[in-house]
Protein backbone atom coordinates (compact mmCIF):
# COMPACT_ATOMS: atom_id res chain seq x y z
CA UNK A 1 0.00 0.00 0.00
CA UNK A 2 2.63 2.25 0.59
CA UNK A 3 4.20 2.30 -3.05
CA UNK A 4 0.52 2.89 -4.37
CA UNK A 5 -0.06 6.36 -1.87
CA UNK A 6 3.54 7.44 -2.98
CA UNK A 7 2.13 7.09 -6.63
CA UNK A 8 -1.34 8.90 -5.81
CA UNK A 9 0.46 11.79 -4.33
CA UNK A 10 3.05 12.15 -7.06
CA UNK A 11 0.08 12.08 -9.91
CA UNK A 12 -1.82 14.40 -8.17
CA UNK A 13 1.67 16.78 -8.27
CA UNK A 14 2.17 16.38 -11.68
CA UNK A 15 -1.29 17.00 -12.60
CA UNK A 16 -1.18 20.31 -11.31
CA UNK A 17 2.38 21.29 -12.43
CA UNK A 18 0.42 20.04 -16.17
CA UNK A 19 -2.39 22.67 -15.45
CA UNK A 20 0.20 25.07 -15.05
CA UNK A 21 2.45 25.10 -17.44
CA UNK A 22 1.13 23.41 -20.40
CA UNK A 23 -0.34 20.04 -21.64
CA UNK A 24 2.96 19.47 -23.85
CA UNK A 25 4.43 17.21 -20.97
CA UNK A 26 1.43 15.23 -20.06
CA UNK A 27 2.24 12.01 -22.12
CA UNK A 28 5.74 11.79 -20.65
CA UNK A 29 4.47 12.51 -17.31
CA UNK A 30 1.67 10.27 -17.65
CA UNK A 31 3.38 7.15 -18.85
CA UNK A 32 5.99 7.41 -16.34
CA UNK A 33 3.43 7.62 -13.84
CA UNK A 34 0.99 4.96 -14.87
CA UNK A 35 4.97 2.56 -15.29
CA UNK A 36 5.35 2.83 -11.60
CA UNK A 37 1.89 2.13 -10.35
CA UNK A 38 2.00 -1.45 -11.08
CA UNK A 39 2.56 -3.93 -8.38
CA UNK A 40 6.46 -5.17 -7.78
CA UNK A 41 5.15 -8.36 -5.41
CA UNK A 42 7.57 -10.83 -6.13
CA UNK A 43 5.23 -13.74 -4.28
CA UNK A 44 3.23 -16.10 -6.23
CA UNK A 45 2.28 -18.90 -3.74
CA UNK A 46 3.85 -19.07 -0.37
CA UNK A 47 2.02 -21.05 1.66
CA UNK A 48 -1.25 -19.07 0.09
CA UNK A 49 -1.54 -17.08 -3.06
CA UNK A 50 -0.30 -13.66 -2.97
CA UNK A 51 -2.08 -10.71 -4.66
CA UNK A 52 -3.66 -13.08 -7.48
CA UNK A 53 -7.14 -11.62 -6.76
CA UNK A 54 -9.97 -14.46 -7.05
CA UNK A 55 -10.64 -16.13 -10.46
CA UNK A 56 -6.66 -16.64 -11.62
CA UNK A 57 -6.93 -20.34 -12.73
CA UNK A 58 -7.72 -20.58 -16.53
CA UNK A 59 -6.98 -24.24 -18.13
CA UNK A 60 -6.16 -24.99 -21.06
CA UNK A 61 -8.55 -26.73 -23.73
CA UNK A 62 -8.59 -30.12 -23.68
CA UNK A 63 -7.08 -30.62 -20.00
CA UNK A 64 -8.50 -31.94 -17.04
CA UNK A 65 -10.14 -28.71 -15.14
CA UNK A 66 -9.69 -30.03 -11.50
CA UNK A 67 -6.28 -30.88 -11.73
CA UNK A 68 -5.18 -28.33 -9.74
CA UNK A 69 -5.85 -27.33 -6.05
CA UNK A 70 -3.65 -26.63 -2.34
CA UNK A 71 -2.45 -29.44 -0.66
CA UNK A 72 -2.49 -28.75 3.02
CA UNK A 73 -0.43 -31.86 3.98
CA UNK A 74 2.23 -30.79 1.38
CA UNK A 75 4.81 -28.16 1.46
CA UNK A 76 8.58 -26.82 1.15
CA UNK A 77 9.47 -26.01 4.62
CA UNK A 78 5.53 -25.34 5.45
CA UNK A 79 2.70 -26.91 5.47
CA UNK A 80 0.74 -26.07 1.86
CA UNK A 81 1.98 -26.29 -1.63
CA UNK A 82 -0.18 -26.56 -4.85
CA UNK A 83 -0.75 -29.25 -5.59
CA UNK A 84 -1.34 -30.83 -9.55
CA UNK A 85 -2.99 -34.40 -10.31
CA UNK A 86 -1.93 -34.92 -13.74
CA UNK A 87 -4.75 -37.88 -15.00
CA UNK A 88 -4.82 -40.70 -17.08
CA UNK A 89 -4.71 -40.18 -20.82
CA UNK A 90 -8.26 -41.65 -21.29
CA UNK A 91 -9.66 -39.26 -17.96
CA UNK A 92 -12.68 -38.33 -19.94
CA UNK A 93 -12.42 -34.91 -17.88
CA UNK A 94 -9.52 -34.49 -19.76
CA UNK A 95 -6.23 -36.00 -20.99
CA UNK A 96 -3.68 -33.95 -19.55
CA UNK A 97 -3.18 -31.19 -17.15
CA UNK A 98 -2.54 -27.91 -18.05
CA UNK A 99 -3.22 -23.88 -17.41
CA UNK A 100 -1.46 -20.85 -16.79
CA UNK A 101 -1.97 -18.20 -13.48
CA UNK A 102 -3.21 -14.86 -14.01
CA UNK A 103 -3.43 -11.56 -11.92
CA UNK A 104 -7.00 -10.81 -11.53
CA UNK A 105 -6.49 -7.15 -11.58
CA UNK A 106 -3.77 -5.44 -12.89
CA UNK A 107 -0.05 -6.81 -13.66
CA UNK A 108 2.98 -6.40 -12.12
CA UNK A 109 6.16 -4.93 -12.22
CA UNK A 110 8.76 -7.34 -12.87
CA UNK A 111 11.69 -5.17 -13.94
CA UNK A 112 13.38 -5.56 -10.45
CA UNK A 113 13.88 -9.59 -10.74
CA UNK A 114 15.79 -11.67 -13.33
CA UNK A 115 14.04 -15.37 -12.20
CA UNK A 116 11.11 -17.01 -11.09
CA UNK A 117 11.85 -19.78 -9.21
CA UNK A 118 9.62 -22.47 -7.15
CA UNK A 119 10.19 -25.96 -5.37
CA UNK A 120 8.79 -28.90 -7.16
CA UNK A 121 8.66 -33.12 -6.27
CA UNK A 122 6.59 -35.58 -7.91
CA UNK A 123 4.96 -38.87 -6.70
CA UNK A 124 7.09 -40.28 -8.72
CA UNK A 125 10.15 -39.83 -11.60
CA UNK A 126 8.75 -37.76 -14.29
CA UNK A 127 9.36 -35.27 -17.27
CA UNK A 128 6.76 -32.18 -16.90
CA UNK A 129 6.52 -31.16 -20.62
CA UNK A 130 6.55 -27.47 -19.91
CA UNK A 131 6.68 -24.56 -17.14
CA UNK A 132 6.99 -21.21 -17.77
CA UNK A 133 5.27 -17.68 -17.07
CA UNK A 134 3.74 -14.69 -19.27
CA UNK A 135 0.97 -16.13 -20.81
CA UNK A 136 -2.29 -13.90 -20.30
CA UNK A 137 -4.73 -15.61 -23.14
CA UNK A 138 -4.30 -11.88 -24.60
CA UNK A 139 -1.48 -10.86 -26.09
CA UNK A 140 0.38 -13.45 -24.43
CA UNK A 141 3.13 -11.05 -25.70
CA UNK A 142 6.29 -12.09 -23.24
CA UNK A 143 6.17 -15.67 -22.78
CA UNK A 144 9.17 -17.73 -20.95
CA UNK A 145 8.90 -21.39 -21.10
CA UNK A 146 10.92 -24.03 -20.25
CA UNK A 147 10.48 -27.51 -21.54
CA UNK A 148 10.76 -31.58 -21.01
CA UNK A 149 11.92 -30.59 -16.90
CA UNK A 150 13.06 -34.32 -15.14
CA UNK A 151 11.62 -33.79 -11.33
CA UNK A 152 12.49 -36.37 -8.36
CA UNK A 153 10.19 -37.54 -5.50
CA UNK A 154 12.24 -34.84 -2.94
CA UNK A 155 11.78 -31.35 -3.48
CA UNK A 156 14.48 -29.42 -5.80
CA UNK A 157 14.58 -25.47 -6.86
CA UNK A 158 13.74 -24.67 -10.55
CA UNK A 159 14.93 -21.53 -12.16
CA UNK A 160 13.25 -19.71 -15.37
CA UNK A 161 15.60 -16.83 -16.18
CA UNK A 162 13.82 -13.98 -17.42
CA UNK A 163 15.16 -13.19 -20.85
CA UNK A 164 14.94 -8.87 -20.28
CA UNK A 165 13.16 -8.04 -17.46
CA UNK A 166 12.96 -4.40 -18.72
CA UNK A 167 10.13 -5.04 -21.19
CA UNK A 168 7.92 -6.90 -17.84
CA UNK A 169 6.56 -3.33 -17.00
CA UNK A 170 2.41 -4.90 -16.52
CA UNK A 171 3.09 -8.57 -16.87
CA UNK A 172 -0.19 -10.61 -15.90
CA UNK A 173 1.27 -14.25 -16.63
CA UNK A 174 3.01 -15.42 -13.59
CA UNK A 175 2.76 -19.02 -14.12
CA UNK A 176 1.72 -21.43 -16.85
CA UNK A 177 2.38 -25.56 -16.91
CA UNK A 178 1.62 -28.43 -18.99
CA UNK A 179 2.16 -32.48 -18.07
CA UNK A 180 0.94 -34.67 -19.46
CA UNK A 181 1.34 -38.78 -19.22
CA UNK A 182 3.22 -39.88 -22.63
CA UNK A 183 6.49 -41.21 -20.32
CA UNK A 184 4.56 -43.03 -17.43
CA UNK A 185 2.45 -45.58 -20.26
CA UNK A 186 -0.72 -43.09 -19.79
CA UNK A 187 -0.76 -43.34 -15.99
CA UNK A 188 -1.05 -40.45 -13.96
CA UNK A 189 0.58 -39.25 -11.16
CA UNK A 190 0.81 -35.82 -8.80
CA UNK A 191 3.58 -33.32 -8.82
CA UNK A 192 3.79 -30.10 -5.86
CA UNK A 193 5.19 -26.84 -6.53
CA UNK A 194 5.92 -24.37 -3.20
CA UNK A 195 7.23 -20.94 -2.89
CA UNK A 196 6.40 -19.90 -6.03
CA UNK A 197 8.39 -16.38 -7.10
CA UNK A 198 10.33 -14.08 -8.65
CA UNK A 199 13.41 -13.35 -7.32
CA UNK A 200 16.49 -11.39 -7.97
CA UNK A 201 19.64 -14.00 -7.56
CA UNK A 202 22.16 -11.87 -9.81
CA UNK A 203 24.03 -15.34 -10.57
CA UNK A 204 22.61 -15.76 -13.91
CA UNK A 205 25.08 -15.00 -16.91
CA UNK A 206 23.52 -12.52 -19.62
CA UNK A 207 21.40 -14.88 -22.22
CA UNK A 208 22.73 -16.09 -25.41
CA UNK A 209 19.35 -15.55 -27.83
CA UNK A 210 19.28 -17.13 -31.01
CA UNK A 211 16.63 -17.23 -33.74
CA UNK A 212 15.86 -20.26 -36.38
CA UNK A 213 17.16 -22.24 -33.09
CA UNK A 214 20.62 -20.68 -33.68
CA UNK A 215 20.87 -21.79 -37.53
CA UNK A 216 21.30 -19.97 -40.78
CA UNK A 217 17.87 -20.80 -43.09
CA UNK A 218 16.90 -19.90 -46.49
CA UNK A 219 13.22 -20.03 -47.17
CA UNK A 220 11.56 -19.57 -50.82
CA UNK A 221 8.54 -16.97 -50.65
CA UNK A 222 6.77 -14.91 -53.13
CA UNK A 223 4.95 -11.59 -53.25
CA UNK A 224 2.23 -11.63 -50.30
CA UNK A 225 3.15 -14.35 -48.25
CA UNK A 226 3.37 -13.94 -45.00
CA UNK A 227 5.95 -16.06 -42.45
CA UNK A 228 7.75 -15.76 -39.30
CA UNK A 229 10.87 -16.05 -37.08
CA UNK A 230 10.47 -19.00 -35.48
CA UNK A 231 12.90 -21.09 -33.11
CA UNK A 232 13.89 -18.21 -30.72
CA UNK A 233 15.24 -19.33 -27.58
CA UNK A 234 17.68 -17.70 -25.07
CA UNK A 235 21.08 -20.32 -23.04
CA UNK A 236 21.53 -18.74 -20.01
CA UNK A 237 24.59 -20.45 -17.39
CA UNK A 238 23.03 -21.13 -14.28
CA UNK A 239 24.26 -20.89 -11.15
CA UNK A 240 25.45 -24.33 -10.76
CA UNK A 241 26.91 -24.26 -14.35
CA UNK A 242 24.42 -26.26 -16.23
CA UNK A 243 23.32 -23.96 -19.40
CA UNK A 244 19.35 -23.45 -19.27
CA UNK A 245 17.29 -23.15 -23.03
CA UNK A 246 14.50 -20.97 -22.27
CA UNK A 247 12.13 -21.10 -25.56
CA UNK A 248 10.73 -17.10 -25.58
CA UNK A 249 8.06 -15.41 -27.60
CA UNK A 250 9.10 -12.89 -30.25
CA UNK A 251 8.29 -9.69 -28.41
CA UNK A 252 11.08 -10.10 -26.57
CA UNK A 253 13.48 -9.27 -29.92
CA UNK A 254 13.55 -6.62 -31.93
CA UNK A 255 14.27 -7.39 -35.76
CA UNK A 256 15.50 -6.25 -38.90
CA UNK A 257 15.44 -7.02 -42.50
CA UNK A 258 18.64 -5.97 -44.71
CA UNK A 259 16.37 -5.14 -47.63
CA UNK A 260 13.04 -4.11 -47.02
CA UNK A 261 11.88 -3.80 -50.26
CA UNK A 262 12.04 -7.55 -50.67
CA UNK A 263 10.51 -8.22 -47.05
CA UNK A 264 9.38 -6.00 -44.20
CA UNK A 265 9.88 -7.49 -40.66
CA UNK A 266 7.14 -6.61 -37.59
CA UNK A 267 8.02 -6.39 -34.02
CA UNK A 268 6.16 -9.74 -33.65
CA UNK A 269 8.96 -11.61 -35.84
CA UNK A 270 6.25 -11.43 -38.73
CA UNK A 271 7.72 -11.73 -42.10
CA UNK A 272 5.56 -10.01 -45.10
CA UNK A 273 7.66 -10.25 -48.73
CA UNK A 274 6.79 -7.30 -50.57
CA UNK A 275 8.97 -7.37 -53.57
CA UNK A 276 11.51 -10.12 -55.70
CA UNK A 277 14.82 -10.41 -54.32
CA UNK A 278 16.59 -11.52 -51.49
CA UNK A 279 16.80 -10.16 -47.52
CA UNK A 280 18.45 -11.49 -44.27
CA UNK A 281 15.98 -11.04 -41.50
CA UNK A 282 17.86 -11.09 -37.97
CA UNK A 283 17.06 -9.82 -34.29
CA UNK A 284 18.83 -8.50 -31.00
CA UNK A 285 17.52 -9.13 -27.55
CA UNK A 286 18.05 -5.91 -25.37
CA UNK A 287 20.82 -4.90 -27.74
CA UNK A 288 22.70 -7.79 -28.53
CA UNK A 289 22.88 -9.49 -31.07
CA UNK A 290 20.87 -12.63 -31.58
CA UNK A 291 22.13 -15.92 -33.14
CA UNK A 292 20.96 -17.33 -36.24
CA UNK A 293 19.14 -16.00 -39.60
CA UNK A 294 16.16 -16.56 -42.23
CA UNK A 295 17.20 -15.52 -45.62
CA UNK A 296 14.33 -14.70 -47.48
CA UNK A 297 14.21 -15.63 -51.35
CA UNK A 298 11.17 -13.94 -52.89
CA UNK A 299 11.34 -14.90 -56.28
CA UNK A 300 8.06 -12.69 -57.28
CA UNK A 301 4.10 -13.04 -57.72
CA UNK A 302 2.39 -16.58 -56.51
CA UNK A 303 0.62 -18.46 -59.53
CA UNK A 304 -2.31 -19.58 -57.84
CA UNK A 305 -4.13 -22.87 -58.16
CA UNK A 306 -7.30 -22.56 -60.47
CA UNK A 307 -10.41 -21.47 -59.06
CA UNK A 308 -12.40 -25.12 -58.39
CA UNK A 309 -15.80 -24.36 -60.26
CA UNK A 310 -17.82 -27.57 -58.64
CA UNK A 311 -21.01 -26.54 -56.27
CA UNK A 312 -20.43 -26.83 -52.82
CA UNK A 313 -23.29 -29.15 -52.50
CA UNK A 314 -21.69 -31.45 -55.04
CA UNK A 315 -18.18 -31.47 -52.56
CA UNK A 316 -16.72 -32.82 -49.74
CA UNK A 317 -13.60 -31.11 -49.28
CA UNK A 318 -10.45 -31.93 -47.54
CA UNK A 319 -8.40 -28.45 -47.79
CA UNK A 320 -9.51 -25.50 -50.00
CA UNK A 321 -10.60 -21.94 -49.35
CA UNK A 322 -13.28 -22.33 -51.90
CA UNK A 323 -15.35 -24.81 -49.68
CA UNK A 324 -16.12 -25.43 -46.41
CA UNK A 325 -14.11 -28.40 -45.16
CA UNK A 326 -14.80 -31.47 -43.27
CA UNK A 327 -12.43 -31.96 -39.83
CA UNK A 328 -9.23 -32.98 -40.72
CA UNK A 329 -6.38 -34.42 -37.78
CA UNK A 330 -3.56 -33.72 -39.74
CA UNK A 331 -2.31 -32.29 -43.12
CA UNK A 332 1.50 -33.99 -42.13
CA UNK A 333 1.24 -37.20 -40.59
CA UNK A 334 5.06 -37.22 -39.61
CA UNK A 335 5.08 -41.27 -39.75
CA UNK A 336 8.42 -41.96 -38.43
CA UNK A 337 11.60 -43.06 -38.94
CA UNK A 338 11.15 -42.99 -43.26
CA UNK A 339 9.64 -39.91 -43.29
CA UNK A 340 11.24 -36.71 -44.58
CA UNK A 341 8.76 -34.31 -45.22
CA UNK A 342 8.44 -31.19 -43.40
CA UNK A 343 5.51 -28.57 -43.36
CA UNK A 344 6.51 -25.23 -43.82
CA UNK A 345 2.62 -23.80 -44.97
CA UNK A 346 1.90 -20.21 -46.26
CA UNK A 347 -0.91 -17.87 -47.06
CA UNK A 348 -0.96 -15.30 -50.29
CA UNK A 349 -3.83 -13.14 -50.18
CA UNK A 350 -5.81 -14.91 -48.26
CA UNK A 351 -5.34 -18.09 -50.16
CA UNK A 352 -4.14 -20.96 -47.85
CA UNK A 353 -0.91 -23.15 -49.54
CA UNK A 354 0.01 -26.57 -48.30
CA UNK A 355 4.32 -26.81 -48.68
CA UNK A 356 5.83 -29.91 -48.28
CA UNK A 357 9.63 -29.61 -48.36
CA UNK A 358 12.35 -32.30 -48.12
CA UNK A 359 9.19 -34.26 -49.77
CA UNK A 360 9.42 -37.88 -50.15
CA UNK A 361 5.95 -39.19 -48.69
CA UNK A 362 3.02 -37.43 -46.64
CA UNK A 363 0.02 -38.07 -45.01
CA UNK A 364 -3.46 -36.27 -44.64
CA UNK A 365 -5.80 -37.85 -42.25
CA UNK A 366 -9.65 -36.87 -41.79
CA UNK A 367 -10.69 -39.86 -39.42
CA UNK A 368 -12.66 -38.23 -36.83
CA UNK A 369 -14.94 -39.10 -38.42
CA UNK A 370 -14.16 -40.69 -41.44
CA UNK A 371 -15.73 -39.39 -44.77
CA UNK A 372 -18.88 -41.72 -46.28
CA UNK A 373 -17.69 -40.51 -50.06
CA UNK A 374 -19.97 -43.01 -51.22
CA UNK A 375 -22.64 -40.27 -53.38
CA UNK A 376 -19.00 -38.88 -54.79
CA UNK A 377 -17.65 -39.97 -58.09
CA UNK A 378 -13.76 -38.45 -58.29
CA UNK A 379 -10.80 -36.96 -56.28
CA UNK A 380 -9.39 -33.86 -57.00
CA UNK A 381 -6.10 -32.22 -56.33
CA UNK A 382 -3.76 -29.79 -57.44
CA UNK A 383 -0.34 -29.97 -56.82
CA UNK A 384 3.22 -27.50 -58.24
CA UNK A 385 6.44 -28.41 -58.42
CA UNK A 386 8.59 -25.57 -58.31
CA UNK A 387 11.84 -26.92 -58.71
CA UNK A 388 13.54 -29.04 -61.48
CA UNK A 389 11.70 -32.63 -62.46
CA UNK A 390 14.68 -35.65 -62.37
CA UNK A 391 14.31 -38.12 -64.99
CA UNK A 392 11.61 -40.96 -63.54
CA UNK A 393 10.51 -38.63 -61.00
CA UNK A 394 6.90 -40.41 -59.44
CA UNK A 395 4.12 -38.67 -57.63
CA UNK A 396 1.76 -41.53 -56.34
CA UNK A 397 -1.88 -41.04 -54.72
CA UNK A 398 -3.16 -43.00 -52.24
CA UNK A 399 -7.26 -42.69 -50.93
CA UNK A 400 -7.71 -45.22 -47.89
CA UNK A 401 -10.53 -46.70 -46.40
CA UNK A 402 -10.79 -47.96 -42.92
CA UNK A 403 -13.53 -50.54 -43.52
CA UNK A 404 -16.73 -51.03 -41.45
CA UNK A 405 -14.90 -50.32 -37.99
CA UNK A 406 -13.76 -46.81 -38.80
CA UNK A 407 -10.68 -47.51 -37.30
CA UNK A 408 -6.57 -47.82 -38.96
CA UNK A 409 -6.03 -51.63 -38.99
CA UNK A 410 -8.52 -54.57 -37.92
CA UNK A 411 -8.17 -56.10 -41.18
CA UNK A 412 -10.56 -54.45 -43.37
CA UNK A 413 -8.65 -50.98 -44.84
CA UNK A 414 -8.24 -50.70 -48.14
CA UNK A 415 -6.48 -48.49 -50.62
CA UNK A 416 -5.39 -47.45 -54.00
CA UNK A 417 -2.32 -46.03 -55.36
CA UNK A 418 -2.53 -43.95 -58.80
CA UNK A 419 0.48 -43.33 -60.17
CA UNK A 420 1.75 -40.45 -62.18
CA UNK A 421 5.06 -39.11 -64.42
CA UNK A 422 5.82 -37.40 -67.01
CA UNK A 423 4.41 -35.41 -69.19
CA UNK A 424 1.77 -35.09 -65.93
CA UNK A 425 4.30 -33.72 -64.09
CA UNK A 426 5.55 -30.89 -64.93
CA UNK A 427 7.59 -28.08 -63.47
CA UNK A 428 6.52 -24.29 -62.61
CA UNK A 429 2.84 -24.87 -63.02
CA UNK A 430 0.11 -26.09 -61.34
CA UNK A 431 -1.15 -29.62 -62.24
CA UNK A 432 -5.03 -30.08 -61.73
CA UNK A 433 -5.65 -34.39 -61.07
CA UNK A 434 -8.94 -35.53 -61.35
CA UNK A 435 -9.02 -39.34 -60.71
CA UNK A 436 -11.93 -41.52 -60.70
CA UNK A 437 -13.09 -43.68 -58.07
CA UNK A 438 -14.28 -46.00 -60.65
CA UNK A 439 -10.61 -46.20 -61.75
CA UNK A 440 -9.45 -47.59 -57.75
CA UNK A 441 -10.49 -50.92 -58.43
CA UNK A 442 -8.23 -52.10 -54.96
CA UNK A 443 -10.90 -49.70 -52.80
CA UNK A 444 -13.25 -52.14 -51.53
CA UNK A 445 -15.46 -49.01 -50.00
CA UNK A 446 -15.31 -45.56 -49.85
CA UNK A 447 -17.54 -45.26 -47.15
CA UNK A 448 -15.21 -44.91 -44.50
CA UNK A 449 -12.42 -42.84 -46.30
CA UNK A 450 -10.03 -41.89 -44.10
CA UNK A 451 -6.61 -40.68 -45.45
CA UNK A 452 -4.81 -39.32 -48.62
CA UNK A 453 -1.41 -40.43 -49.03
CA UNK A 454 0.87 -38.14 -51.75
CA UNK A 455 4.16 -39.97 -52.30
CA UNK A 456 7.26 -40.00 -54.75
CA UNK A 457 9.19 -36.91 -53.38
CA UNK A 458 12.69 -36.53 -53.98
CA UNK A 459 13.43 -34.50 -51.55
CA UNK A 460 12.26 -31.45 -52.80
CA UNK A 461 9.43 -28.98 -52.53
CA UNK A 462 5.15 -29.67 -53.14
CA UNK A 463 2.96 -27.09 -52.85
CA UNK A 464 -0.84 -28.54 -52.95
CA UNK A 465 -4.33 -27.06 -52.42
CA UNK A 466 -8.00 -27.65 -53.45
CA UNK A 467 -8.20 -31.14 -52.59
CA UNK A 468 -11.67 -32.81 -52.37
CA UNK A 469 -13.90 -35.36 -53.61
CA UNK A 470 -16.45 -34.27 -55.90
CA UNK A 471 -19.58 -36.23 -57.73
Amino acid sequence: MKNRKINYLRKTFLLGMVLTINLSCERDLSDEAVNASFSRTAAIFTDDFVGMGTDFYFPYGGSKPTAWSVDNTQGYNSNASMRFDVPNANDPEGSYAGAIFRVDGAGRNLTDYDALTFYIKASQGVVIAELGFGEDFFENKYMATITNVSIGTNWSKIIIPIPDASKLLQERGMFRYAAGSQGTNNFGYTFWIDDLKFEKLGTIAHGQASIMNGNNVSETTFVGVNSNVEGIISTFSMPNGTNQVVNLSTAYLEYTSSNPAVATVDSAGMITSVGPGTTVITATINGVEATGSLTINCVGTFVHAPTPQQNQANVISIFSDAYTNVPVNYYNGYWQPWQTTVSNDFTVNGDNILNYTIFNFVGIEFSSPTVNATAMTHIHLDVFIPGPIAAGRQLRVLVVDFGADGAFGGGDDTRHSTTFTAPTLVSQNWISIDIPFSAMPNLASRSNLAQIILEGGDGSVLYADNIYFYN
